[in-house]
This record gives C-alpha cells, structure tokens and sequence, in this order.
C-alpha cells in the first residue's frame, strides 16, 4: 500500500554518488559513467510518466523493454524513478544495479522498491539499455507478464493479465466489501484501500513473489509489505493465485479477500513482536466476522484433534505456518490462531481484542511482547491464557 512525484533529479552531488556506490559494494564506476547512466534513467523514468513512447525508446533498445513500456499503459502511475546503486563497466558495455520506485496514483502513500539488474550499450557516446530485469532473489512486476488491464472499485484497484475485465470486477467488488468490513473491525486508522495484482496463473503469482511455485500451490492469495513501521512503509499489494482462489466458492473468496485486506489495515503494527498465530488468527478473525459460522464450521482440523483426545499444548508457533506440504498441520495452526483471537472476542471484547494485537506489535521485538500484553492489555499471565485457550478448544469443538 499521494501526491505527484517525478523522476529523481540527476543532479546528484558526483562525490555523493560514487559514496553511495562504493557502500552497495561492486566495483565504483567513474564519476562520469555513473552520471551518464543516471540521467538516461531519469529520462527512460520521466518517458514512462508522461507515456512518451519515443522519449522511452530513445533510452532503450530492446523489444521486451518496448513491450513493457505498452504493458504499463493502463496504469495510472503517479511516481516512477530509478536509483543506480552500483555500475559494473567494461568499455561500451555496462552492468547497473538499481532501485526501481514507483506509487499509483490514489493508492500509494510510499513507493513500492523493486531490485532491478540493467544490462547497457554504449553507442557514440550514447548508453542505452538493452535489457532490464528483476535482481536475483526479486520478483517480477506485473507488467512483465503481459498487458495490464485496471478495474477501479469504489475501494479498489485490480490489476490483472491474462483476465477479462468481467473477471477483474468480481475480485473488485469483493474488495470493495471487504475494506468496511476491515474498518469496522479494525479502526479508520489505515488508508481504507487496497490494491489486489492478479496473474495469469499460480506461476504468475510465484514470479511476483520471486519464490517457486511449488511454495504457492493451494495458496488462495498472499499480501506483500513491510511489517511495521507507519505509512512511510512500502506499498502493500494482495497477490491472488488465481488457479486456487478460482475453485473457492463465493464466501471463500470473501473471506480470502477480507483476510488480505485485514493485512494491509494492521501493517503499521505487524512487526518482529507479532506471532503469526496472532497475525493470522486476527485476520481469519475479521474474515469470518459476522457471517454466523460456528467454531466447528471453521475449525474442523482442529475439531478432529479434539474429538481424538489430541488438544493442542501450546499456541501454534510460527514454523507450524510454513508450507510443509503438511496441509493438516498448516490448518491446524490457522485455525487455532483464529480460535485464541476469538477466544480474546468473546471473553474480554473486541476492543480489547485490537487493543491486545496493538499492543504486541508496537513492542517492536519478539522478547515479552505477548506477555507484556496479555499482562497490561487483558490481565492475565502465557500460562493462564494457555489453559484458557485449551479449554476453550474443548468447550467448542469437543
């Protein structure tokens, strides 16, 4: 998850340039190779602003950067620039390391940074670039993949390839429910908007994360974003899968999307304190929230392990969240993470519930956050809330 902003100024100080190169590590490029690649990429960055096709070619030689630049057409940008970090140069031929930041416009507070790796040609004094990738370890943007078609909601943003507009309008209207849904549990303290990036496909999706496929497969949506922090933080979107999400009925889909959503309103306060027991279970709670499912309606791993005599010890912790490819065990911890925060609903109320899940979050470190809050926040001790927790699987699931 705005004012207009234009691309970096390429007046940059040279000495502070070649300061901020040598600290990216790499080898330091001259003063003046630097400078030359910077300012074709604040060019190619103000083209791509003011959808100048032939100021974006005069920067570039490539027809996958050409295809890109179509790609974005539809995309209502309001900020894009590159920061060079590091320049590798061999003659006429050149290795940059950059920062791409770019905001759409409404939506983004901060800039979403994007590690980009641009190969350059020089011809008669000239660099261009011939090609312009993700970094190793970085994800892909959307336009990669194909063009852009934008569906704007009330609340919303989608942006989709490979998917009819009709397609894009169903995910629309259920971020558009989903964002009241979200405020009315949650607060008004969020921007009230989201924006949700849907690819072609489960590999689509695993390419904007930069992650295997295989870490994805069954996964209905996720949520990027920096944890913490405030609204200077990088831009949130919700990736959808829609090979997964596509089988889900209409209240799955809901809940997904209001789960997503409910990531974007606590990022300010999601941090290394939050266990993902309450991280998720918060959001799983807000997804249910008023749609009169039962604990067993939700909770049927869970239900099964009580029925058998195999009541959890302990809260869920973090590594049971991973995608083992144990499917029973990863339910199990999402939904005993939804059962302690509706546990916290029902028995001090939701406005301790949110006041709880601040409170973890704004300690900032992992260490006695979640006892500094179950101590301040509902009075309790680990070991009481245990105990409580236990029996409250039993009471509602036994």
């Amino acid at each position: 998850m705005a004012g207009r902003r234009r691309a970096s100024r390429a007046g940059l100080s040279l000495v502070l340039l070649l300061a901020v190169l040598v600290g990216c590590g790499g080898r330091a490029p001259s003063d003046a190779a630097a400078a030359a690649v910077q300012r074709v990429l604040d060019r190619r960055a103000v083209a791509v602003l003011d959808r100048d096709e032939p100021a974006y070619r005069a920067t570039d030689q490539s027809a996958a950067g050409t295809a890109e630049f179509a790609n974005l057409g539809a995309v209502p940008l309001t900020a894009w620039s590159y920061h060079l970090t590091a320049l590798h140069r061999s003659g006429d031929r050149a290795t940059a390391d950059a920062e791409l930041r770019y905001r759409i416009k409404g939506y983004d507070t901060a800039p979403v940074t994007a590690a980009r790796t641009l190969s350059l040609t020089r011809t008669d004094g000239t660099w261009r670039v011939a090609s312009d990738e993700p970094a190793k370890k970085s994800g892909e943007q959307l336009w990669e993949q194909g063009a852009v078609t934008v569906v704007r909601g009330a609340h919303s943003l989608v942006l989709g390839v490979g998917q009819t507009g009709e397609r894009l309008r169903g995910y629309a209207d259920l971020a558009d429910h989903a964002v009241p849904a979200v405020s009315q549990a949650w607060g008004a303290d969020w921007s009230r908007h989201v924006v949700v990036l849907v690819p072609k496909s489960l590999e689509g999706m695993a390419g904007l994360l930069g992650a295997p496929a295989s870490g994805y497969r069954g996964i209905a949506a996720v949520t990027t974003g920096e944890a913490g922090g405030s609204a200077k933080a990088p831009a949130d979107r919700i990736i959808v899968n829609p090979d997964a999400y596509g089988i889900l009925g209409g209240f799955g889909k809901q809940v997904v999307l209001t789960h997503e959503t409910t990531h974007v309103a606590t990022r300010a306060h999601t941090t290394a304190a939050t266990p993902l027991w309450l991280s998720e279970g918060y959001a799983d709670w807000v997804g249910y929230r008023g749609s009169g499912r039962t604990a067993t309606q939700v909770a049927p791993e869970l239900e099964r392990a009580v029925r058998e005599g195999r009541v959890p010890a302990a809260l869920p912790v973090d590594k049971d969240f991973g995608f083992s490819g144990d499917a029973a065990k990863l339910a199990q911890a999402y939904e005993g993470g939804w059962m302690a925060c509706r546990l916290i609903a029902d028995h001090w109320g939701e406005v301790r519930l949110n006041d709880f899940y601040r409170a973890v979050g704004d300690h900032g470190k992992r260490a006695g956050a979640v006892e500094g809050a179950l101590r301040d926040v509902l009075h309790t001790t680990p070991e009481k809330f245990t105990e409580q927790w236990r029996a409250y699987l039993r009471a509602q699931l036994g």
